[in-house]
């Protein structure tokens, strides 16, 4: 039935198409952030650990990585009892590759150290997750419930745009535009 359609409404429909799905794939996505322990310095001894934690803002779905002399240095999970005491007793996960990418799944405290005894010399860092933040709220939603462009302003206007190209796609479609 579509190979009876011109060739210009094809090239419409499937441009449209396409359009569509990276709209609907760019609005869906959500980034992790891959906090690298240390930064440059990677997981070594003399660098504070607690500084680099506070610079930074964890949250779930993120990744903590450390990067380091596998030959040397290690990672644990631990409690805070195993963080205080530099223990690894009860670790909950240990890791030696020497690039570590440890998914940091919920909402909650950390707590990494070394435990080839770096962690007496400070290797040990702790991080606060908190929840992924919920989409925005505003009164100004309620107030423009039947306002497009107020949505849009409140929301990001996700569906807003998809919804405004379709109405451009037909509009040009209707109109026979030979603009694509």
């Amino acid at each position: 039935m579509l190979t009876s359609l011109p060739p210009s409404i094809l090239r419409l429909t499937a441009t449209a198409s396409a359009i569509l799905f990276v709209l609907l794939y760019a609005s869906t996505t959500v980034s992790a952030t891959d906090h690298i322990v240390g930064a440059n310095r990677g997981w070594n001894l003399g660098i504070n650990y607690t500084l680099w934690a506070n610079n930074h803002t964890f949250y779930v779905g993120d990744l903590i990585s450390f990067r380091y002399q596998k030959t040397q240095y290690n990672v644990y999970e631990v409690n805070q009892t195993g963080y205080d005491n530099c223990t690894t007793e009860g670790a909950v996960g240990n890791w030696s590759s020497g690039k570590d990418f440890i998914p940091l799944n919920k909402a909650k405290r950390y707590y990494f150290i070394c435990g080839t005894g770096g962690c007496f010399s400070g290797m040990k860092v702790s991080v606060l997750v908190h929840p992924l933040p919920s989409p925005p709220h505003s009164s100004l939603a309620a107030e423009h419930s039947s306002d497009t462009s107020a949505s849009s302003a409140v929301y990001g206007g996700g569906v807003e745009v998809i919804g405004a190209v379709l109405r451009m796609f037909v509009v040009a479609i209707w109109c026979g535009s030979g603009w694509i």
